[in-house]
């Protein structure tokens, strides 16, 4: 693969970080940037996603004004899903020319590399059949839609750390009523940090590319997405 670039954003807002994303579509599109991987934690949101349905939200407006979680509508794919601290989320800015133009590989290898994560923390994890995401046990653990433009990837994956339950409470995720989530402090009682957990995850998506990963300043590409207009 070459080059892989990997940026600590820290909290993030979800509405901020997807114009800055698509700001950085178009720098890699233009060959501005290296394929670049943000991993990340954001500030609680339900996001309705292309093939999502706001029936699958479960709360009224008030409840989540006091809960304090924001919904959006999105140009990902999958259904409605929750995100908030506690939660890895990973968007991989890949030029899928590079890679066979094949979006499903892409979600395939997304899956993969959070299996391969887990069984780092002792955790065996699974795919499901005809379902996009991880699983443990029949219980879901990480939610995954990207989006592709000019066959640059962007949106990724969301995993769950040491989540606040309660907050899951609000939707039926992934519109798959019946099914419950899990997350890895749950699995082993004992989650790692979030420094850690980063720097482990983008050593697996390093890994499984065969990239030479490098840690970029985010500053730095906040900067260089300041040049671009939406």
């Amino acid at each position: 693969m070459g080059p892989l670039w990997y940026a600590d954003l820290g909290l993030a807002d979800y509405q901020e970080c997807t114009e800055f994303q698509k700001k950085l579509v178009q720098l890699r599109l233009a060959g501005k940037i290296e394929d670049t991987i943000l991993l990340l934690e954001h500030t609680p949101v339900l996001t309705v996603g292309t093939s999502g349905a706001e029936n699958g939200l479960l709360a009224s407006e008030a409840a989540l004004e006091r809960a304090g979680v924001k919904v959006y509508k999105t140009d990902r794919g999958g259904n409605i899903t929750y995100h908030g601290p506690g939660q890895i989320v990973g968007y991989p800015i890949f030029d899928l020319r590079q890679h066979n133009k094949d979006a499903h590989l892409l979600l395939r290898n997304l899956e993969q590399v959070v299996i391969d994560f887990l069984a780092h923390y002792g955790v065996c994890a699974e795919r499901s059949d005809g379902l996009t995401g991880v699983w443990v046990g029949g219980d879901k653990i990480c939610s995954i839609g990207i989006a592709v433009r000019r066959w640059i990837s962007y949106h990724g994956f969301a995993l769950n750390i040491n989540p606040n339950y309660d907050h899951w409470s609000l939707i039926n995720p992934c519109g798959l009523v019946g099914r419950k989530v899990t997350s890895l402090d749950h699995l082993t009682g004992n989650a790692p940090g979030m420094d850690e957990v980063k720097e482990v995850m983008a050593e697996k998506i390093a890994t499984l590319y065969n990239a030479e990963l490098t840690k970029v300043d985010h500053q730095m590409l906040i900067d260089l997405a300041k040049e671009v207009e939406l």
